[in-house]
């Protein structure tokens, strides 16, 4: 950390901290102190401050720093719409993007020239950055919702560390068909990943290959015959949320894979899996403060919803 660094003194009790650090002998205004919070620049009593503690009343004796050069802060910006891409946050280490349902998180082997996320982010960096995006973790092609991507190496091997220890907080909100009871709880199974047809396969626990997928769902609505679902991973099995819905008979509109008994049925309801990924956090990996990205529901499934929403008139 910089060597900036003030002691609050008798004359300065009571002061707001955005005006104390606006003063000639700091930042020298009012602009320049909101920017340094609202990029993670500031620390009272080693403790980082963001925008909300603007107004923070100052106590003699405490300490605040400036980090002026804070790895991660010098372009740290908010939610943007560049080059078709819907970043929801990007600074020097991380970017963190609302990936559009239909699009691949990244491509697919042997196919480079397919459309991805991965690939859009390379044309959003390719006039001042030579390093690929480094995928940190991937949704599936018909899936919207938040995806983050590494800036650097060291970046990268952080959160992909943390996804493994399972410490983020990965929320998703779908449509399935029908009401899963109890309306909250949680989901058990064994399955195991077929490398041939691509999909899991519900398996018994012995089987070679099973692993257990683990995700607590709660009923946000319930229609006529369907319901939306919140759910959150605790394991994070490729197409978890997918095939244990499937296995609780409860699958989701518009699949086409995991429909279970209901065939045809389920994948006429929508024309895609009505899954969207909702919410990711974890800690930053510079600043190790808890960041929380949230991605709205996109159109096709807020219409979904109004559609599923209107009382059904028989002819």
């Amino acid at each position: 950390m910089s060597k900036d660094a003030w002691l609050v003194t008798e004359a300065d009790a009571g002061t707001r901290l955005d005006k104390w650090l606006a003063d000639a002998a700091r930042l020298g205004s009012r602009r320049r102190a909101f920017d340094a919070l609202s990029r993670g620049r500031v620390f009272l009593e080693e403790v980082e401050q963001t925008r909300a503690d603007a107004g923070r009343t100052l106590v003699p004796g405490m300490t605040i720093r400036l980090w002026m050069d804070r790895p991660g802060s010098a372009s740290r910006r908010g939610p943007r719409k560049i080059h078709g891409l819907d970043i929801l946050f990007e600074d020097d280490v991380i970017i963190v993007l609302d990936k559009p349902a239909g699009l691949l998180t990244v491509p697919l082997p042997g196919h480079p020239e397919e459309p991805s996320l991965s690939s859009r982010i390379a044309e959003h960096w390719q006039s001042h950055r030579r390093r690929e995006p480094l995928v940190v973790h991937r949704i599936d092609r018909d899936t919207s919702g938040v995806v983050v991507f590494a800036h650097t190496p060291e970046a990268w091997s952080e959160l992909k560390e943390r996804f493994r220890r399972r410490e983020p907080v990965r929320r998703y909100l779908a449509v399935v068909l029908g009401r899963p009871q109890p309306a909250a709880g949680t989901w058990r199974a064994w399955i195991r990943w077929d490398a041939e047809q691509l999909i899991q396969i519900p398996c018994a626990r012995e089987e070679e290959g099973a692993k257990e997928a683990v995700t607590r769902y709660e009923v946000l609505e319930s229609f006529e015959e369907a319901s939306l679902v919140s759910f959150e991973l605790v394991t994070g099995r490729q197409h978890q949320v997918r095939a244990q819905a499937m296995c609780r008979e409860h699958p989701l509109l518009g699949e086409r894979i995991y429909v279970g008994s209901h065939g045809a049925s389920v994948a006429r309801a929508f024309r895609r899996q009505a899954l969207h990924a909702a919410t990711l956090s974890f800690p930053h990996p510079v600043s190790r403060k808890p960041v929380v990205f949230e991605a709205p529901l996109p159109g096709d499934l807020r219409h979904l919803l109004r559609r599923l929403r209107k009382p059904r008139t028989d002819a």
